[in-house]
């Protein structure tokens, strides 16, 4: 069968956070650069969907598309090794250190946003035939997104900083659902449905993503939003990431690990115990 149980599915998640700790510098950036780029080419895809059919929901139906791509191609996600690579550091996997963890997460970062910084420029171009006239209509919706989901957010003060924390939690709560759902099934349809119903969750209800908004953001920028760099770090990408990493870890790695790679005692007595002590003793 190609259904994977809950405690082969925490040991499969255990062996890729390790395999992730322990891969080549060379290749974890690769696999980053390559995620971001396509992640963020379905980003762009989903907000011209969107744009020109004035239907939101049909933007976030299509636009797992990508995210099932890259991870059937085997590239990295941010939020995926956020909630994967500490299980091998709690269950204490041989050569597996608290550095090797944050070197995994910082050149997945790294990777991430030059492979989605590459497809905003390479859009922006596209959106102003290379900057020689004004955005397209696409282009000025990625230019509004930036502003209300930064100085939209300022102007809140902490109830809006507070408000993007708990929009990226439930992000990665969902998209790391995606990434374990995959895990679940050992055929390609079964990922791809597995994936596909958190993401296109994700999307609609517009929680805040760190990569998709490592695109959306540098886009806006170069397409004439209203807003600073400053602006996009303080009041979005950074938020976003502390959010990313409660939701993914809190919500999907350390709920499947703590009951079914660290299942706790039964209370039920086992059958043939029962049976045993059930039956009556003859006194001869």
């Amino acid at each position: 069968m190609s259904y994977v149980t809950p405690p082969e599915l925490a040991k499969k998640m255990i062996d890729a956070g390790e395999a992730k700790v322990f891969m080549s510098t060379r290749d974890t950036l690769i696999r980053a650069y390559m995620a971001g780029a396509i992640l963020c080419l379905a980003a762009a895809f989903a907000v011209t969907v969107t744009v020109q059919t004035g239907q939101p929901i049909v933007g976030a139906l299509l636009f797992p598309v990508g995210f099932c791509l890259l991870y059937l191609l085997g590239f990295d996600l941010l939020t995926g090794v956020f909630t994967l690579v500490p299980l091998a550091l709690i269950d204490k996997r041989p050569g597996v250190r608290l550095r090797g963890v944050l070197r995994n997460w910082g050149l997945v970062f790294v990777g991430n946003f030059a492979g989605a910084l590459t497809v905003a420029v390479m859009m922006a171009v596209i959106f102003t035939y290379a900057f020689t006239v004004e955005p397209n209509a696409v282009g000025q919706a990625l230019g509004k997104i930036g502003e209300s989901r930064t100085v939209g957010y300022a102007d809140h003060g902490a109830a809006g900083m507070l408000t993007l924390f708990i929009r990226g939690v439930l992000c990665n709560w969902m998209v790391s659902t995606g990434v374990v759902a995959a895990m679940i099934s050992s055929s390609v349809s079964g990922k791809v449905i597995g994936m596909w119903m958190p993401i296109l969750v994700f999307f609609y209800m517009g929680f805040e993503h760190s990569i998709v908004n490592m695109f959306l953001f540098p886009s806006g920028l170069m397409l004439g939003g209203d807003f600073s760099i400053a602006d996009y770090f303080i009041w979005n990408e950074i938020p976003t990431v502390i959010g990313n990493l409660v939701g993914g870890i809190t919500f999907v790695g350390l709920t499947v690990y703590s009951t079914h790679a660290r299942t706790g005692a039964s209370r039920r007595v086992p059958v043939a115990e029962q049976a045993a002590e059930e039956e009556p003793v003859l006194v001869k």
